[in-house]
Parts: C-alpha cells; structure tokens; sequence
C-alpha cells in the first residue's frame, strides 16, 4: 500500500491558504490538518494513492526537468521509501523546484515523503528516462 504524506511549516510572517495553495499546485491530498511542530505549525497533507501526484507528473513534463529531476528523485531513496523537497515559495506560483538543503528555501521547503512497494517504479512513472530529449509522456500510473 503506498502512504503519501506531504508537509510545509506555516511560519508566522505566512498566510495558511497561501501554504496550503503551494502545497495543492503539486499534490491533491486526501486529508488535511495542521499540527504543532517546533517552532511552527505543520500543514500536513496525506494521501494513499499515487494519482495524488499527477499535477506533479504534469507540472515536471510542463517544466522539461525529467533528466534533472529523476536525478534527484534517486538520491531521495531508501529501502521502501522516497523522500524529496521542493522549493515552497517557488510552489505558491506554481514553478517547480528541487531543494537539496532545507534552508535553500527561506520559509522551510514542502517535504514529500511516500512510502511503498517500489519506489523505483514511482521514479520511472514521474520522470520516465528521456530519449533525444523528448519524454515518454504515455506511462501509466503504478499500482498503488
């Protein structure tokens, strides 16, 4: 069974919809709350279907970063599990971009973090390897 849990700190300077938005540009959650975390609230976002991720698929084909992306989408594996941050302030206007540090996003990065069968699978569907670069767009979403 696949887990897809999304977060992002609401720092106090931060509106919570305008969080919540950049969370929403690249992941369609199936619940949402907000926890206490630290220093700062936690928007924290869940899914258990990878279909939860298509405007993240989308927004990577739209972005030609396939190459780049799948890159740093295999650092992000262990064991079961992929981990990966993008850029929050870049996601409220809808741009998508990799973090590798957590402070290379001032107000704290979105954290994807999905736990399943074959994280490798996951990788090949979001950022298929591109041939004369040109993506294979037509790859279905795995099996959850």
């Amino acid at each position: 069974m696949t887990k897809i849990v999304v977060t992002a700190e609401l720092r106090p300077s931060e509106d919570q919809d305008k969080v919540i938005k950049a969370i929403v540009n690249f992941f369609d959650f199936e619940m949402i709350s907000k926890e206490k975390g630290g220093e700062w609230e936690i928007i924290v976002g869940n899914s258990t279907t990878l279909r939860s991720l298509v405007k993240l698929h989308r927004a990577l084909r739209e972005e030609r970063i396939l190459d780049a992306a799948r890159k740093h989408l295999f650092r992000g594996i262990s064991d079961n599990s992929l981990f990966f941050m993008i850029h929050k302030q870049a996601a409220a206007s809808g741009v998508l971009a990799f973090v590798d540090d957590p402070t290379e996003s001032p107000l704290g990065p979105i954290t994807f973090s999905i736990e399943c069968r074959n994280p490798r699978e996951i990788i090949d569907w979001l950022t298929p390897r591109t041939s004369h670069g040109h993506p294979l767009w037509e790859n279905p979403i795995p099996e959850d």
